[in-house]
């Protein structure tokens, strides 16, 4: 498989995020047959990356980081050029940076997409006239502000739940009875409910798009707009950015 234009992608991050990160790629891809869509490596080792959000709020000490490296260096042994992590959590810098500082002293020739990075792009490059943007994610991204960082780079004001609404989010994602870690096909009831609710706050702080800042959060939340609200999709974004990095000609129009 030393095919340089396969797509490489971290699975297990959580392990349905990396499937719908593969199922957007080729719904982004301008394929008629089977032969015309894009070489794919998904690579799902969920217990072996500590927990994002654990690691992040100093609940363990391993670093999730060494275990995404370990998998991206298999994926490039597998001919993977272009990489992507479904994770947001995992781009934070006390994550990501350690991963790419140590892909440059392997003298890897991996091109790692920056989700957060690309959501900010993608928002300037299609919604210019939005300034204020509600995000919702885990805590562990949350409490990094990685969002309010980089989005505040390119002029948008971030609004982020209070405190009380972030911990309703986050165990929408995490409780191990109906949150979305837990079932993911179908997500429950009451997790969708609790991430609503995290959507109406933030429409009434004044969002004029809200950013579903973890990837479980895009399998459970699907629409476009919820009122006249934009909804951001950082996993269908990032498979955007995948397919342009491989081959910009294969890319389909972005479709408002």
């Amino acid at each position: 498989m030393n095919n340089k234009k396969i797509v490489g992608i971290v699975g297990g991050v959580g392990p349905y995020a990396g499937i719908d990160l593969t199922r957007k790629i080729f719904e982004q891809t301008e394929a008629k047959r089977d032969q015309e869509h894009l070489p794919i490596a998904l690579l799902s080792i969920p217990q072996e990356i500590e927990d994002r959000t654990l690691f992040l709020l100093g609940q363990t000490s391993i670093n999730p980081a060494y275990a995404i490296l370990k998998i991206i260096e298999k994926l490039e042994e597998m001919g993977a050029s272009v990489v992507g992590i479904p994770c947001n959590t995992a781009h934070t810098p006390q994550i990501f940076d350690v991963i790419v500082e140590n892909l440059k002293k392997a003298d890897s020739s991996i091109k790692l997409v920056h989700m957060i990075n690309e959501v900010a792009r993608f928002i300037q490059e299609n919604h210019p006239q939005i300034r204020n943007v509600g995000v919702l994610s885990t805590t562990g991204t949350y409490k990094t502000k990685v969002y309010p960082i980089i989005l505040g780079q390119k002029g948008m004001n971030v609004i982020l739940p209070n405190d009380v609404l972030q911990d309703i989010i986050h165990t929408a994602i995490y409780d191990p009875i109906y949150g979305i870690k837990a079932q993911s096909n179908p997500v429950t009831q009451i997790a969708k409910r609790k991430l609503i609710e995290g959507i109406n706050y933030l429409q009434k702080e004044g969002a004029e798009a809200i950013v579903l800042g973890c990837t479980e959060i895009t399998i459970a939340i699907t629409d476009n707009k919820i009122g006249k609200t934009i909804i951001i999709d950082p996993t269908l974004i990032l498979a955007r950015a995948l397919i342009r990095e491989v081959n910009l000609n294969k890319l389909k129009p972005y479709d408002k």
